[in-house]
């Protein structure tokens, strides 16, 4: 189950009870919003108006967006702006809590805008953080923690206390929000150690407060604590924590949505205990509360979860009918890990009711999607940019120490000029600084580019050991199936009289099971070949360029030298290995070619070691490399940057194209 984000940060003092709006009758909202009207148009009375709107959000969420819309224009006529900020924000909030994202960024934005250009800090941190949660829904987890970085620059600041209308609890919650937040990005990307780090810091700022909305912050983060114990396997601990905050979710004044996300948890959690009786009653808990609330995400959500219960019964008419309830939005969905897990459940569903065509289809998806989800250049941006939040205390000191430095540096250059024996000392000592400091420079560059190395092997080798648990699933599991289907088949055959029209359908039958058998065994093969393990990159190469030969499809020539002179470590296999397969799939899929040709030529230990892939086909300008978005090519280059290689395009239209890589040193 993916974590739900804290998705409002109020700002606003003096809100209308939820709880009474919520019990209030649709005359009588209009008429206290009447009230509001007729009193003189300023920012007390858009203000008035923005909080009943916000509190309306999930009670009658067509009168809080009229509500707001008007706060929003009135603002912008009394041109004052942190209401026009506020609003801007409040109103991105509710477009936020009905799944209208585009709607939503779009109004963070302006907020932003108008907050930087009121020098308003907290109000930035505001829009800042509201970007951030719409860019974790979107799946851009760079780009999400990017701006939760900047709202906790902010946050941070000891600076922001000057503001004498801010106080150090309402600093703390912020803080605490954040820090929830950003463990549920951490818990997306399953490095479950910094998601409990984050969470732990969350919660224990709001252990320091015994307030109602403390209590219901504690409430939500322990949700959170609990997908992180649910993540690592303590279902039972997860459910312990769930069940024993609930009733304060319940109870107390946190929004709905909230409530409905802990159904899903402690269904999900009873689901996993095997406890389906529990799962269902909590996941119909979810979807009632999910339709009053027109969340159409929690809706979707819930559906599924029911959907796996059946099948888990076995009760396939039911599991149909509530993942059809699910298409039209995970169709329209553009958030990886939703999909990620509507995938997994389509292909063992499809592959329940025998259609297993519909099955390997889903089954593509999901290894496409998780291979987006996990590979490297979007977790290595966001290691790289969490190492700066981290270290942010630790820059501030040092900027402050490099000005102490420049002063002292200044009032040097004042004392030079009163002798030319001094001038001389004082330049020599500062040349010798300067190369000191050259020095120093070299080393943290060297040390960048060996953390980079690392974290790129770490993410490689990630990689390598999904495709080969995918491929023995593929194998094992699938595989052993479909033998067994057939291996039954041929058994029926032999018990059955058949005519000669019948016999030769079932014989047709077989052989497309055999195929499907294949196909299935090329697909777990092409994900990680037995034969690089066993008989290492030469044969393997070997195998690969002659499997593509003989399937008809191009002309494909190895040409090896020298490689049997070279024991490659299995690391650098499979790297060379995926370099080669990519860059031949490169040249089938755009080159239109008729004839391929990979060379892999081995000078000897330690000496240079290189690799040619060329093919007649139509070419292309290599200037648009440089602009190139797709996975294929980043996957080259990181590869070739891990072997700390060169690789060398030649290539122009009607021309073919040659690369040329060359790695260093084995």
């Amino acid at each position: 189950m993916k974590p739900l984000l804290s998705i409002t940060l109020t700002f606003m003092v003096g809100c209308f009870n939820i709880a009474v709006a919520q019990q209030a009758n649709l005359d009588s909202i209009r008429h206290i919003a009447d009230q509001i009207r007729s009193k003189p148009l300023d920012t007390s009375q858009v203000r008035q108006l923005r909080e009943l709107g916000h509190d309306l959000i999930e009670t009658d969420s067509v009168l809080s967006k009229q509500l707001l819309e008007e706060a929003l224009n009135k603002s912008l006529t009394l041109k004052e702006q942190n209401s026009i900020t506020n609003s801007y924000r409040i109103l991105g909030i509710w477009y936020s809590y009905f799944n209208d994202k585009d709607n939503a960024l779009k109004l963070y934005r302006l907020s932003l805008h108008s907050a930087n250009s009121n020098k308003n800090l907290y109000l930035a941190a505001g829009a800042n953080f509201n970007i951030g949660n719409v860019k974790y829904w979107n799946g851009e987890y760079d780009s999400c923690i990017y701006y939760y970085i900047k709202a906790g620059e902010i946050f941070e600041d000891p600076k922001l206390l000057e503001d004498k209308t801010l106080t150090e609890k309402l600093i703390d919650k912020r803080k605490s929000d954040l820090y929830a937040n950003i463990s549920s990005v951490f818990n997306s990307l399953k490095n479950l150690d910094k998601a409990d780090e984050y969470i732990d810091k969350a919660i224990a700022i709001a252990r320091k407060y015994t307030s109602p909305a403390a209590l219901d912050a504690m409430a939500y983060y322990m949700q959170q604590k609990a997908d992180n114990y649910s993540e690592n396997g303590k279902t039972e601990e997860a459910l312990r924590i769930l069940l024993t905050y609930l009733p304060q979710l319940e109870t107390g004044k946190a929004a709905r949505i909230y409530v409905q996300a802990a159904y899903g948890a402690i269904a999900t959690a009873f689901f996993d205990l095997d406890k389906m009786d529990s799962a269902t009653l909590f996941a119909q808990k979810r979807l009632q509360l999910a339709n009053s609330l027109n969340a159409k995400d929690a809706i979707a959500n819930a559906n599924l979860l029911l959907a796996r219960i059946a099948l888990q019964n076995k009760d396939y008419r039911a599991a149909e009918k509530h993942a059809k309830e699910t298409t039209d939005y995970f169709s329209n969905s553009s958030d990886p890990i939703e999909l990620r897990t509507y995938y997994g459940f389509m292909r063992q569903l499809e592959n329940s009711l025998g259609h297993y065509k519909e099955a390997y289809a889903y089954t593509d998806k999901y290894i496409i999607l998780n291979d987006t989800i996990l590979k490297g250049e979007r977790t290595k941006q966001y290691s790289e940019l969490e190492a700066r939040y981290q270290s942010e205390k630790k820059g501030t000191q040092i900027k402050l120490q490099e000005a102490q430095l420049k002063q002292k540096t200044t009032l040097n250059y004042l004392l030079i000029g009163g002798s030319i024996a001094l001038l001389l000392i004082l330049l020599l000592g500062y040349l010798s600084y300067k190369h000191r400091q050259k020095l120093q420079q070299i080393r943290i560059e060297e040390l960048e580019t060996e953390k980079q190395l690392t974290a790129t092997e770490a993410v490689l080798k990630g990689e390598e050991q999904e495709r080969t648990r995918l491929a023995k699933d593929l194998h094992d599991g699938l595989g052993g199936m479909l033998s067994g289907i057939k291996y039954s088949f041929q058994n029926m055959k032999e018990n059955l009289i058949l005519t000669p029209e019948n016999a030769q359908s079932f014989e047709r039958s077989i052989d497309m099971l055999d195929s499907s058998i294949k196909e299935m065994r090329r697909v777990a093969h092409n994900m990680m070949p037995e034969i690089l393990v066993k008989f290492g990159l030469n044969t393997a190469l070997k195998d690969f360029c002659g499997e593509i030969a003989r399937s008809g499809v191009i002309q494909v020539k190895y040409q090896p030298i020298g490689m049997e002179e070279i024991a490659f470590t299995q690391t650098t296999a499979v790297t060379i290995y995926r370099i080669v397969q990519e860059l031949v799939s490169n040249a089938i899929k755009h080159a239109a070619a008729t004839t391929i040709i990979v060379q892999a030529h081995a000078s000897g230990p330690d000496k240079p070691f290189f690799i040619t892939v060329e093919d007649d086909g139509k070419g292309f300008d290599t200037a648009s490399l440089k602009e190139s978005r797709g996975m294929g090519w980043n996957n080259i280059q990181n590869r070739v940057d891990f072997l700390k290689g060169k690789i060398d395009v030649r290539s122009s239209p009607e021309n073919g194209t040659s690369v040329l890589i060359e790695i260093t040193s084995l």
